[in-house]
């Protein structure tokens, strides 16, 4: 997300664009592209040092000039890097998967409790996960204060302990149960 926010920030001037679709065609000094965008030298050094930081061009030296031109390879990089369609739809997973499990908890959760348990799997994955959220990491629960717990969004406690315990959200061993990771 950062890179590409940069890379548009970058991009998003007129000027810079210009500069890039001189140095697509040819080599050019800072002198020559001043001339030609009739912007001052220190303007397009700016310009140019900004289109570094991308390394979307690249200078090497003749003699007491600087050239510079477009790095078509850094550029097809980037095109690669950012502007792949599964780099692109990373952009709006969280917010999707935010969005969504905001809805459900929604149209299940009435002041903290359970309405009803989703027959939905993937429904039923959100509401596990929030019960998973009730209990502490690094914490051992005895069965009975896991069903208290429980029991404070939904009577069918049982239910929702094997529910945990087979979504691997939780852990069981002789009636302690603990939260595990679970990405």
């Amino acid at each position: 997300m950062q890179s590409l926010l940069r890379f548009f920030k970058v991009l998003a001037n007129e000027s810079r664009l210009k500069i890039l679709g001189i140095l697509a065609s040819r080599e050019c000094s800072v002198e020559e592209l001043a001339t030609l965008l009739q912007l001052k030298e220190p303007t397009v050094s700016h310009h140019l040092n900004k289109l570094k930081e991308l390394n979307l061009v690249k200078m090497h030296p003749e003699g007491n000039t600087h050239l510079y031109q477009l790095d078509g390879e850094a550029l097809q990089g980037i095109s690669k890097e950012i502007f792949s369609p599964k780099q692109m739809a990373s952009l709006a997973e969280n917010i999707e998967g935010e969005a969504w499990e905001r809805k459900v908890l929604q149209n299940f959760l009435v002041d903290g409790r359970l309405k009803e348990i989703p027959a939905s799997r993937k429904k039923r994955v959100v509401i596990l996960k929030w019960l998973a959220n009730q209990f502490e990491f690094g914490v051992k629960y005895p069965e009975i204060k896991v069903n208290t717990i429980l029991k404070h969004h939904h009577e069918d406690c049982a239910t929702l302990r094997r529910e945990l315990i087979g979504y691997q959200l939780m852990q069981r061993e002789s009636g302690t149960y603990w939260r595990v990771l679970n990405e």
